[in-house]
């Protein structure tokens, strides 16, 4: 269990639209919850859902099995990992967590600080 059903910014089922849409409407930097991902992938079971600087960002959370450890994003060299979802969240609630846009290849970063629900 990546220790996510009992928490607050838990959003299970919520798709990526409602989830996006629930972001908007909080037009708050650092909202953010996490949802089950679309795909259903066992190696990608969540996707942490960032509103910032107007923007909703779309971060998948992967699963390493050999490790049985979750890591954010593309995996990548150095990258943290972590021993639950919990974790994440409450690390990138004190540390700023980078942000990437693909599209203008930029980069933000925000701190986790506005649990959004999905009503």
């Amino acid at each position: 269990d990546a220790g996510v059903h009992s928490k607050a910014w838990y959003a299970a089922t919520c798709d990526r639209k409602t989830a996006e849409d629930a972001l908007y409407r909080s037009n708050k930097d650092g909202s953010f919850l996490i949802r089950k991902s679309s795909g259903q992938d066992s190696r990608q079971p969540y996707t942490l859902v960032v509103f910032y600087n107007r923007r909703v960002y779309n971060i998948p959370i992967r699963f390493i099995e050999s490790t049985k450890q979750y890591a954010l994003g593309k995996e990548k060299n150095g990258e943290e990992r972590f021993n639950s979802v919990a974790e994440i969240v409450e690390n990138h609630q004190c540390t700023s967590l980078v942000l990437i846009d693909s599209q203008n290849n930029t980069k933000d970063s925000t701190k986790l600080k506005h649990i959004v629900r999905v009503s």
